[in-house]
């Protein structure tokens, strides 16, 4: 059976619609980084998707071809995430000024998946589809300990959530620590496209830190 990282590491992708604290330890990604609206239809969100989606089915696909990657194995493609930010050092992100968004676009890929490996299928993705993936960079993160919870309908209600998280993180002796490099962070575990979005599942999570003293 193909290794999910939705089963494999539950607490990061199926956590309870409760906040929690967590320690996310380092994981390695594909990214486009862009700005904007994600709504638009001409956005530059909506371009990081295709690329970042190309690249990964190039990567999962690669076993069949010629090119052999050292420890690969068979996997299931995780869901979509998103880093997110407007004014650097800011905490969270305005709903109301999408047009003011930051972001970069993720999908996770296995540990055996090497910068070279991930430079080998960008040339193959462009080749193939004759586009150019040139946005898309190899990323390794390590996120260090957060808040996070599930969040269960639209995306414009996330502030509820999120003000929930804030005051669980303070009754346990933390305070929110978004800015620099460390992002208000979702993971897409629907697709907007056959969900309603009262039914939208979406991880949610924030960098906290240590009240000190």
């Amino acid at each position: 059976m193909p290794f999910d990282f939705k089963k494999e590491y539950k607490e990061f992708y199926m956590p309870n619609n409760k906040p929690g604290i967590v320690t996310v330890p380092e994981a390695r990604y594909i990214a486009v980084r862009g700005k904007g609206d994600p709504n638009s239809p001409e956005g530059e969100y909506k371009d990081s998707i295709g690329l970042l989606y190309g690249i990964a089915f190039t990567i999962k696909m690669s076993y069949r071809g010629d090119h052999k990657i050292d420890g690969y194995f068979e996997y299931v493609v995780p869901p979509l995430e998103g880093f997110w930010w407007q004014e650097q050092g800011t905490l969270g992100v305005d709903y109301s000024r999408k047009d003011e968004f930051s972001f970069i676009s993720l999908i996770r890929v296995p540990d055996f998946v090497t910068e070279e490996e991930f430079r080998w299928a960008v040339s193959e993705a462009e080749r193939k589809k004759k586009q150019d993936f040139s946005k898309a960079e190899y990323l390794v993160y390590d996120e260090g300990i957060c808040i996070q919870c599930m969040h269960i309908g639209p995306y414009d209600t996330e502030p509820a959530t999120i003000d929930a998280m804030h005051r669980f993180a303070e009754e346990n002796g933390y305070v929110p620590d978004t800015g620099g490099d460390r992002f208000h962070h979702e993971i897409y575990l629907s697709d907007p496209r056959r969900t309603a979005p009262e039914k939208l599942k979406t991880v949610i999570r924030h960098p906290i830190v240590r009240i000190q003293g």
